[in-house]
């Protein structure tokens, strides 16, 4: 098993946002994977998705049960394989697992709460630029990223077009459609109007939002299961721990009497105990402004003109929140600039969270395309 080690850079130079605002003595916590290559030619980029982190795969010496999110992809002799390339995993500004985010402000030595500054998918992309500055690595074999992270990846291939070879983007879109804001609204609305909110400053009253959160995460888990899986999974089934009548019910309006209600409400409490609210309410936002192609009146082919690397994108049948009409949007305006770009669409059964799971289809893909990488870097090519 590979063992991760979880680091931390300070950059105390100040970091302009898009919003106008600016932050400095931020740290960035992540964690890395191999062993970079005499022409630092090998480092493979990954970002993370909303509720993830830099502990992107392996476990710690001292936790064997904490897993890297994204384990079954990265590690020796799996799909990125770390006896190949050297493997990047940063946790985003304004998180909540180790980088600067709402609950640390190095000015003051208190908490920022809803004072942290708006952040972007650009503003992440820049500070993990510094980051690999600060590695001495001025290209990346690849960026890596699904959802989210693969907007993060996208952008990277905009903002720093010279820096980046190949871009895998895995169930993930140029913009969000109405619908996903709505969802995003709709949970965040859940963290605001907890009475433990507080406007954002709630560790200042000694409370955290749980219930806001709780109803935020139950929203977001429904939209990256698909119809299938939960009806496999639960159906229509009852709790085996409540005692009903002859009908079969309790006729309650507030009791838990379906396993799917159990299920949520077991993912909402989870979910509550370990991510801040902040944060929460930081990166859906940031999920709601990524839109590269507003600058250009809404023409993607005219916004992916300035990427130059060469492209992996995957995406799965039953994903709903991030459709494979998404993903065919960014491949035809890439195929419009005349890119290199190869297209995988996974018949899966999962939905949205079929990017984090075992599916061996999906995963020979990544390793094909790794593979090729690999061997391109080692023949001493172009990769």
């Amino acid at each position: 098993m590979l063992i991760a080690e979880s680091k931390s850079m300070l950059f105390e130079a100040p970091l302009p946002l898009q919003s106008g605002a600016s932050i400095h003595g931020y740290s960035l916590s992540y964690e890395t994977y191999g062993t970079l290559n005499a022409d630092k030619s090998n480092a493979v980029l990954i970002c993370h998705a909303l509720n993830a982190s830099h502990h992107v795969a392996g476990v710690y010496a001292d936790q064997p049960h904490n897993t890297g999110w994204w384990d079954n992809m990265i590690g020796p002799g799996k799909s990125l394989d770390t006896d190949q390339f050297f493997v990047i995993g940063v946790n985003n500004l304004g998180s909540c697992f180790g980088s600067t985010g709402p609950h640390a402000n190095p000015d003051t030595g208190r908490v920022y709460g809803a004072d942290f500054p708006v952040v972007t998918v650009e503003d992440w992309v820049n500070a993990q630029a510094r980051l690999l500055d600060a590695l001495g690595i001025e290209q990346l074999a690849a960026v890596m990223g699904g959802s989210l992270g693969g907007m993060q990846a996208l952008s990277w291939t905009l903002q720093y077009p010279e820096r980046v070879k190949h871009a895998v983007v895995v169930a993930s879109a140029p913009n969000l459609n109405a619908e996903n804001i709505a969802f995003n609204e709709v949970a965040r609305r859940a963290i605001v109007t907890d009475p433990d909110f507080h406007d954002g400053h709630f560790y200042e009253h000694g409370v955290v939002p749980k219930r806001g959160l709780r109803i935020a995460r139950m929203i977001g888990h429904i939209t990256y299961l698909s119809d299938d899986v939960m009806n496999e999974k639960f159906g229509r089934e009852l709790r085996e721990a409540v005692t009903h009548n002859a009908t079969g019910y309790k006729y309650s309006t507030q009791e838990v009497e379906f396993q799917i209600e159990s299920y949520l409400r077991y993912q909402g409490d989870k979910f509550s105990e370990y991510f801040d609210a902040n944060t929460y309410l930081l990166i859906t936002r940031a999920l709601d402004y990524f839109d590269p192609a507003r600058a250009f009146g809404g023409d993607l082919s005219k916004a992916l003109a300035r990427a130059t690397c060469k492209f992996l994108l995957v995406s799965f049948s039953t994903d709903w929140r991030f459709s494979p009409a998404r993903s065919r949007e960014m491949v035809k305006a890439l195929l419009d600039n005349r890119r290199d770009v190869s297209y995988a669409e996974i018949d899966a059964p999962h939905g949205h969270d079929a990017f984090l799971l075992d599916d061996a289809r999906y995963l020979n893909v990544v390793r094909s395309y790794f593979d090729n990488m690999a061997h391109a870097l080692n023949e001493g090519g172009a990769a």
